[in-house]
């Protein structure tokens, strides 16, 4: 009898797959937000995950967030916060750092120092570390320039990325101060939000970010439909246009 070696293999092939089933499939990306209020308003961290499910990118988000927490307080497990223990046993591929957001300005020593210290460990966990570039406040635009500069030297010198998320943020209110990003002085509002992860979702995925629903569901413990975000139409396309469009080197 004539072996049909093109049967064999393929049952080999399906066995292999079997044994092996995250291989199987496309890798899942898992990335770590750590930070603070500026990334659990609005529910960030999922509102990423939510865009990429509708996109068929499988990205997984978690969160170390405590209100008010700078970088410094995270590294020694202040506040309560457990962010090494995270970073330390995780199977990271991005862990994503924002600092206080008058870090920048008002302490800078320690913003270097902790910006530094979370990028060597995060790298030597195998991962990436990616700083959020955070934005000024309503009342005082004039807080961007410093903000940016000191995120993007701490990018530089530590050979890490940037989501120029602040930058983000000055140009919407230029080409839409009829738009509101804020919920008050300092915090993003639901718009505010949904621009953060349309740039999240486009730096993790290198995708574009045309056409992202401008309705955003996950799900509850139980399995019930739970809504992110409503955004119109108008507004969800005119940001990810500025997404889309944005120099995120800058």
């Amino acid at each position: 009898m004539r072996t049909n070696w093109l049967t064999i293999l393929s049952c080999l092939c399906l066995l292999v797959a079997l044994q092996n089933p995250a291989k199987a499939q496309q890798d899942t990306m898992r990335v770590l937000f750590v930070g603070n209020s500026f990334t659990y308003f609005y529910n960030l961290p999922q509102m990423v995950a939510a865009m990429a499910q509708t996109q068929n990118v499988p990205i997984m988000t978690r969160q170390s967030t405590v209100g008010g927490s700078n970088l410094e307080q995270h590294w020694k497990g202040e506040k309560g916060t457990a962010t090494m223990p995270l970073i330390d046993n995780g199977d990271w591929d991005y862990v994503v750092l924002n600092n206080h957001s008058m870090s920048a300005i008002e302490t800078p020593e320690s913003f270097m120092e902790y910006g530094r210290k979370f990028a060597e460990r995060i790298k030597a966990k195998g991962a990436k570390p990616v700083f959020m570039i955070t934005w000024a406040y309503k009342s005082n635009p004039l807080m961007q320039d410093k903000i940016t500069e000191m995120y993007r030297q701490l990018a530089a010198e530590t050979g890490s990325d940037f989501v120029p998320c602040g930058p983000l943020y000055a140009s919407a209110r230029h080409w839409r101060p009829d738009l509101e990003l804020f919920a008050d002085d300092k915090h993003p509002s639901a718009n505010g939000t949904y621009m953060l992860a349309l740039a999240f979702y486009k730096y993790f995925s290198g995708k574009t970010v045309a056409g992202i629903p401008e309705r955003l569901t996950t799900r509850d413990l139980f399995g019930e439909k739970l809504y992110l975000v409503f955004m119109s139409k108008e507004d969800a396309a005119f940001l990810q246009q500025l997404v889309e469009e944005f120099d995120f080197k800058k």
